[in-house]
């Protein structure tokens, strides 16, 4: 069904539904996804200034999901929605693919090649030979993202939260699998099938209940646990026509985390109903803070400077989680923005040229 046909789907012409917003780019994801970088910062500076047993914001309050983890899944439900968007648009494989690894990888690769380069000129305490035989294994896996390599020989050894150099990675290779997820359903065509996609939801819930009351593989409960937000944000855009933006519902999903937080089911309630906020807030008219998008995209530039930054800040003797938030934060700010405009925006207007259609760097990214 076309998003036009909406209004005459819902028999009620005056509500406002994600389809009727969903086509342009005057919405509020790029503040969103920024202030879930910098949230997962802050979270990620108590246990490396005082250690990893140190636990990170609200996660005794939140049954063990850390303010970081809740950041991590507001990016999940984000791109649920604008990587199922991306195919549906294409429905090519390898456009997507393209587009997909343009997104990730150039940054990544330039992340990961400066801090071999200041770790191995500047911060080892191992000898060169050592340091330079495990570097191209640390390249590799790292832009691999599957057996990602935290560790360097030398660097951050004496660091109370230990010697990971850019733990944030982690996420990465699960989001990867996220998007080989939309490809199948894509070239299945399951994505345009509501029943079967349907059914398929069905299918991860029971896989999701089963994570909940038996012991999996880590990585399969991991991913059952991010792949809900996701999946939230896959459902989000296939029945766009029909989840209405409405600030009843954002009140409801409130209230329902609340009183889910009293029962077993308190984290996969909490999962759908944060995404439903992040999407009535990421759609809510606010012409102020639209002014935001002129600046671009610098989450993902945050994301993947801030845990080496804040390793460096706490190497430096920094053991106050707020002082290294307060040095790490225009650090890090600094990279992404150089990251968004030298990297990230050029890569992805690679994938345009082919169509011509060029990309401005101060859109928003999918």
């Amino acid at each position: 069904m076309k998003d036009q046909d909406a209004h005459a789907a819902s028999g009620n012409p005056a509500r406002c539904y994600i389809a009727d917003r969903a086509d342009g780019r005057d919405n509020n994801f790029n503040l969103i996804r920024i202030l879930a970088a910098s949230g997962v910062l802050v979270s990620h500076a108590y246990p490396l200034s005082w250690g990893g047993a140190v636990g990170q914001p609200f996660e005794t309050a939140l049954h063990g999901l850390s303010l970081g983890m809740v950041c991590v899944w507001i990016f999940f439900a984000i791109s649920g929605f604008f990587i199922t968007r991306s195919f549906d648009r294409k429905r090519s494989a390898s456009s997507f693919l393209i587009a997909r690894a343009l997104r990730l990888f150039p940054a990544l690769a330039v992340v990961t090649g400066i801090t071999l380069l200041v770790a191995g000129f500047i911060l080892t305490q191992a000898p060169a030979s050592v340091f330079w035989a495990q570097a191209g294994e640390f390249f590799v896996r790292n832009m691999l993202l599957f057996k990602i390599q935290y560790v360097l020989p030398g660097v951050f050894e004496s660091n109370p939260y230990g010697p990971a150099v850019n733990g944030s990675l982690w996420s990465l290779s699960y989001e990867v699998t996220c998007y080989i997820g939309v490809l199948i359903c894509g070239i299945l065509g399951i994505l345009g099938r509501k029943k079967i996609f349907a059914v398929v939801t069905l299918l991860f819930l029971v896989v999701y209940a089963v994570a909940m009351v038996t012991d999996l593989n880590p990585r399969i409960e991991q991913l059952t646990r991010l792949g809900l937000p996701f999946l939230t944000g896959m459902i989000f855009y296939i029945w766009r026509q029909h989840i209405p933006l409405s600030p009843i519902l954002f009140i409801t999903a409130t209230a329902l985390s609340i009183v889910a937080w009293f029962t077993p089911l308190f984290l996969p309630v909490f999962a759908v109903c944060l995404s439903y906020m992040v999407f009535f807030l990421g759609y809510a008219k606010t012409p102020l803070l639209l002014h935001y998008n002129k600046l671009g995209d610098y989450s993902y530039g945050v994301y993947i400077y801030a845990f080496p930054i804040q390793q460096l800040v706490a190497q430096a003797g920094v053991t106050t989680p707020i002082v290294n938030m307060v040095i790490s934060f225009p650090l890090t700010m600094i990279c992404a923005m150089l990251s968004w405009h030298y990297v990230e925006a050029p890569a992805m207007q690679l994938r345009h040229r082919k169509a011509q259609k060029p990309l401005k760097t101060k859109q928003a990214a999918e």
